[in-house]
């Protein structure tokens, strides 16, 4: 089969704004290079390197680039002309980011050419201070002592290593405590589940509007000898939908998780409290500097003291107590 791969060039601020714009385009099987997460990659000092290229170098002044691929059909092409008229508009109103030049470049490639080159470039990596992640075609050090959180994103956006996540997890780790109860909203690959899970979580409960994210969760929980007992997935729209709210189960999870981005956060904001016992945690991230200030403002309005507040790069942290 053949596609046509797209590639567009923006910012590490901006990854997480595309990637919001995919989604809502139905685009989720995506492959992220991120600049900075490779510059420090090239500079990890406890990295052992197999082999070393003075031309790898130059990569980590590349621009960070989004590449998806979009089948050549119909379906396709209606796609890839609603994600050119997102560019341009993205290009008007760049929510305060600096989104780099946003250009797009169009190749035409074959499944097989694809579906592995990106995995040269996800190694193993630290985040927090009990977890590693590794992707599961590689190997760790049997001499760590860290709990090793194996993930296969399928290509799309949660492999963990972009600030937003990795805020998520060193929160989670923070607060969580044995057997807690959680709620992961947008659980994409499964990687803040799993990792709530290796902490001590009883059980989680994961819920993603994407079909294919909550298949790739599934997986990869299995991958990590987790199975339907400590965490159970659901599909559907949580703001919107009554029975799956039902299904989920009102005021029982000790926890919550969101890491997707500050308008969604808002949006699903009146559900928070129904799915919180009283005293409950949530860790909020994903959210850009503009919006923090509302972000807070909209969880205090509803019952939440905010406990911290955390930041990398342009990319915040919002962890708040349900009084």
């Amino acid at each position: 089969m053949k596609f046509n791969e797209i590639i567009i060039e923006t910012t590490s601020q901006g990854l997480e704004i595309l990637n919001a714009i995919l989604l809502k385009l139905d685009i989720t099987e995506v492959i992220i290079e991120d600049a900075s997460v490779f510059e420090e990659f090239l500079e990890s000092k406890t990295m052992n390197w197999d082999y070393y290229d003075e031309s790898l170098n130059n990569m980590k002044n590349c621009p960070s680039r989004v590449k998806l691929y979009l089948n050549e059909d119909e379906q396709g092409e209606k796609q890839l002309l609603a994600l050119k008229s997102e560019i341009d508009n993205l290009k008007n109103d760049s929510f305060g980011i600096d989104m780099g030049s946003l250009n797009l470049q169009m190749n035409t490639v074959n499944d097989e050419d694809w579906a592995n080159n990106w995995k040269q470039f996800f190694k193993p990596f630290e985040v927090g201070k009990h977890i590693i992640i590794k992707p599961t075609w590689e190997t760790v050090e049997n001499d760590t002592d860290r709990v090793v959180l194996e993930i296969d994103p399928g290509a799309s956006f949660g492999t963990g290593q972009h600030f937003t996540t990795q805020l998520c997890i060193e929160q989670i780790e923070k607060y969580i405590k044995k057997d807690m109860k959680i709620l992961d909203m947008g659980c994409g690959s499964g990687i803040l589940s799993i990792a709530s899970i290796l902490l001590g979580a009883k059980n989680v409960v994961g819920v993603d509007i994407d079909e294919n994210a909550v298949r790739i969760a599934r997986e990869n929980a299995l991958v990590n000898g987790i199975h339907e007992d400590k965490f159970t997935t659901y599909c559907g729209n949580v703001i919107e939908d009554e029975r799956l709210q039902d299904t989920i189960g009102y005021n029982q999870y000790d926890m919550i998780a969101v890491n997707i981005i500050a308008d969604i956060i808002i949006a699903m904001s009146d559900s928070f409290p129904k799915f919180l016992k009283q005293g409950g945690i949530l860790v909020t991230s994903g959210i850009i500097e503009k919006y923090v200030d509302k972000v807070k403002e909209t969880l205090k309005n509803i019952g939440f003291e905010i406990l911290e507040t955390r930041q990398k790069e342009d990319w915040v942290s919002i962890t708040a107590l349900y009084k």
